[in-house]
């Protein structure tokens, strides 16, 4: 259970740090950013990372090893490396319409699939 919590809170993590490092790509389109300048971008990504942290931090407390978690430390980063790019996909697709997904991005997904294999294998 506890590795399906963090889990979880990694993927919910991921979407606030997905948001904050790359939202403001799309903020400019919005109608009350157009005018901010770098600085309020930064602030307004500072915002958004602090919920990234409320989500980080449990995760990784609730599924590292030595606190009675399922993962090691080095699971948990394979894991974290793993999620942010299947969250990146998600959200250039959803909001970077003119990305396309080739046969490079697919054999580099395979890659980081036997890299959690490999990972997590005894």
């Amino acid at each position: 259970m506890r590795g399906y919590l963090t889990i979880g809170l990694l993927l919910i993590s991921n979407v606030f740090m997905t948001l904050a490092w790359y939202g403001h790509l799309k903020f400019k389109e919005w109608k009350w950013f157009e005018k901010s300048g770098l600085f309020a971008l930064i602030l307004v990504s500072w915002g958004l990372a602090f919920f990234e942290y409320c989500f980080q931090v449990p995760a990784n407390r609730i599924g590292f090893r030595g606190n009675g978690g399922p993962f090691s430390l080095l699971q948990l980063k394979v894991l974290q490396e793993v999620i942010t790019l299947l969250v990146f996909l998600g959200y250039t697709w959803l909001f970077f319409k003119e990305e396309t997904f080739r046969w490079n991005h697919a054999v580099g997904l395979v890659f980081l699939v036997l890299a959690v294999y490999f990972i997590f294998r005894k």
